[in-house]
């Protein structure tokens, strides 16, 4: 007894140190426990945070549904939100692109809070179809991290043009539409900007910038960009979208908030700047998305 006890003791010595140095599977993991942070003060004027998604979306008295949008040359439909926003008058679309943490109970705030902007907002799972089931998201649960990474750009592309193909033919709709993402939503948001020359304007929120300078050659839409001062994973690729599109003659809008960190728009209490820097951000993203689709 004595001899395995020693034995056991010497081999968890020695696998301990091993898992201390083991680096997280992804960049974006340590966001997934944020949502323990306390709730911002309800401000209508802005988002709700992650953790004051669940109550938002219950008091709101916009209509939200769910409709399945068909991807042409696929046989998986992409489970799609969309609030409506409350003007007697057509409104412009907005496609909000999720986190890699897929279509949440915030991103479904967020459209919400489009929705009171004046937006038609529309919030795909982009995500649909990958579970081992069927389904998106909710089945993938804490898996979807991993999964998103076999979403290939084509095939995100081609679901992002299924679903505004479909937005911008509603009643409600005037024809103008415009992409919005955060994190890997929001590099996904640019690289839209790319790929479809209908889009009239892009906000990107925390993604980083496409790398290869020619890709700046397609951008029609106007690029507006919101970012932590303390995310320079993020940051160090602004220059080169700064300068490639100043180059083109295009529109690129950084903008850089002292103190923020990445995801601040989802936790806006920790830390203190993120606050400041969401009370900054959104004011200006709806300035701008009304601007580029009136």
């Amino acid at each position: 007894m004595t001899r395995l006890l020693t034995l056991l003791v010497f081999l968890l010595g020695s696998a301990l140190p091993a898992l201390a140095q083991t680096p997280p599977a992804d960049s974006h993991a340590g966001h997934a426990m944020d949502a323990q942070a306390p709730a911002a003060a309800v401000n209508e004027k802005l988002p709700p945070d992650a953790a004051g998604a669940a109550a938002a979306l219950k008091q709101s008295s916009r209509h939200q549904e769910w409709v399945d949008v068909a991807v042409p040359g696929s046989t998986t439909n992409i489970k799609t939100f969309v609030v409506y926003p409350e003007r007697k008058d057509k409104a412009p679309v907005v496609i909000e692109i999720h986190e890699i943490f897929g279509l949440s109970e915030w991103v479904r705030g967020v459209a919400d809070q489009l929705a009171e902007d004046g937006f038609i907002a529309v919030a795909p799972d982009l995500l649909s179809g990958m579970a081992p089931n069927g389904g998106g998201t909710d089945e993938l649960g804490d898996k979807a991290t991993q999964v998103i990474r076999n979403l290939t750009p084509q095939d995100a592309m081609a679901r992002l043009d299924a679903v505004r193909a479909y937005a911008i033919k509603l009643p409600a709709a005037n024809g103008k539409s415009a992409s919005i993402g955060f994190c890997w939503g929001g590099s996904t948001s640019f690289n839209y900007a790319v790929a479809q020359p209908g889009l009239n304007a892009a906000v990107v929120y925390y993604g980083t910038s496409p790398s290869d300078p020619a890709a700046y050659t397609n951008i029609k839409a106007a690029v507006l960009g919101l970012y932590g001062g303390n995310d320079n994973r993020v940051t160090s690729t602004v220059p080169t979208a700064e300068a490639e599109m100043k180059k083109l003659g295009k529109t690129y809008e950084p903008h850089v908030f002292e103190g923020a960190g990445h995801d601040f728009l989802r936790q806006q209490t920790q830390p203190e700047a993120n606050m400041k820097a969401t009370e900054q951000a959104w004011p200006l993203t709806v300035e701008f998305l009304r601007k580029y689709t009136k």
